[in-house]
């Protein structure tokens, strides 16, 4: 399959709300020749980052909007639009490629359009987007409730974080103290020719100066070290682990955390681990078997104590809470797409639910981490606010940094271009039993 077919067809599949990328490409990715996959996902990823920005491009240039039945017509522009401005790709090249696969889609218009359209794109397009300079949402490629969302929470910080939210991510390691330290995994790098450096945060984190097959890495197979944002590495030490402790990672799915709380404290006494669906729990089970690690994994509502606590207290939890994701677009571009302005409050108030139940099974001494990766108050700083405020129990921990941007709770990490994800933790001891736990 043409891999601008492939990409078109992936991020259909996102313009529909059927899928995200990382459920739809892989499928397609399967049909494209081997030497053409990374420039199909490079396709897909790039037109879902810059969609915003060349959305307002093709409306400038489209007669009338696309209907919802024609997702892919659509698509297959923005990949056409995405190769002529983000990509050195002739035009030529790009226009009658994209023009070509329209023939795959079985709408005789779609090829007259697309040829049209790009081929005034390729006039138009420069003075088009100049002109659209003016307008903070086209300029920074973002749905106009996202950046004002942004600009609202962090008036100095706004545009950097949507510089790094279009920006391409580090691949950043994390080396499993069980089996050596960071300076001798450094070490091994250098011998095998691989640029890297130590995080600046996490101790355990390491950045690559180019990505590459992790598979190839010195010692990924044995479970020497793992793919993480500096940022999520953060919460292992956060939580002050110590031998026999009893822990709890909610809502653990794809299990990065579960895994690095296991490798930082080898003397816990266990790790219960849980999700909403067993299929979540699949990664959880690969990363955990890789490491040669174990934790017991449940399937369930976190919130639904009753189905899967046994009643033993936790001394340690962590709840890495569903969240807009915000934090982590430069990862997955499409949440540009995806993601609504209703979806927040929504949000906010199942990590309210969630905090409330959890609580339920710490016990008085014990230590929770809130974690997000979002960059929104609302989710964030404001829902550990309400939570203190109906919480008699509960005291806030500092959390000193160096990293971040200290909050009225918690601390915030923005993107950062060459740095880690935008994050958020806020740090709770239970200093008596209430009412509800």
């Amino acid at each position: 399959m043409n891999p601008r077919l492939a990409a078109a067809r992936a991020l259909a599949a996102v313009l529909s709300g059927k899928a995200s990328l990382g459920g739809s490409l892989p499928p397609q990715l399967d049909k494209v020749d081997p030497r053409d996959r990374a420039l199909a996902q490079d396709l897909a990823f790039g037109a879902a980052r810059w969609q915003p920005r060349l959305a307002m491009l093709a409306e400038r240039l489209l007669q009338k909007p696309f209907k919802a039945a024609d997702r892919d017509v659509e698509a297959l522009l923005l990949v056409g639009l995405y190769q002529l401005f983000y990509t050195r790709i002739p035009a030529h090249a790009a226009i009658g490629e994209t023009v070509g696969c329209s023939e795959k889609l079985k709408k005789p218009w779609a090829k007259g359009l697309l040829n049209a359209v790009l081929r005034n794109a390729q006039r138009q397009g420069e003075a088009i987007f100049a002109e659209l300079e003016r307008d903070p949402a086209a300029r920074t490629a973002h749905p106009r409730w996202l950046q004002k969302a942004l600009k609202a929470a962090w008036p100095e910080h706004w545009e950097a974080v949507c510089a790094a939210n279009n920006a391409h991510p580090p691949l950043i390691l994390r080396v499993n103290r069980r089996h050596g330290s960071r300076d001798a995994y450094l070490a091994e790098l250098e011998q095998a020719g691989i640029k890297a450096e130590p995080c600046s945060y996490s101790r355990d984190g390491i950045r690559l100066a180019e990505a590459c097959d992790v598979k190839t890495l010195p010692g990924f197979a044995e479970g020497r070290v793992s793919v993480q944002d500096e940022a999520a590495q953060l919460a292992a030490d956060l939580l002050e682990l110590a031998p026999g402790q009893r822990v709890l990672d909610a809502c653990c799915a794809p299990g990065g955390k579960t895994c690095h709380l296991l490798e930082a404290e080898p003397g816990l006494a266990e790790v219960v681990a849980v999700d909403l669906e067993e299929s979540r729990l699949v990664r959880v089970r690969e990363n955990l078997q890789r490491l040669g690690l174990e934790a017991r994994l449940i399937a369930a509502d976190g919130r639904d104590t009753a189905r899967w606590w046994d009643g033993k207290p936790f001394q340690r939890i962590l709840l890495d809470a569903p969240c807009s994701a915000t934090g982590v677009i430069r990862r997955h571009p499409d949440i540009k797409l995806t993601r609504k302005q209703e979806d927040i409050p929504a949000l906010a108030q199942l990590q309210g639910e969630l905090l409330d139940a959890l609580w339920q099974t710490l016990e008085v001494g014990g230590v929770l981490l809130y974690a997000t990766c979002s960059t929104l108050p609302m989710e964030n700083s404001d829902n550990i606010a309400a939570f203190l405020a109906r919480t008699p129990g509960a005291r806030e921990l500092d959390i000193p940094g160096p990293y971040g941007l200290k909050q009225p709770h918690g601390r915030q990490l923005l993107a950062q271009e060459d740095g880690h994800d935008g994050f958020y933790y806020a740090k709770l001891i239970k200093i008596a039993a209430s009412a509800r736990g």
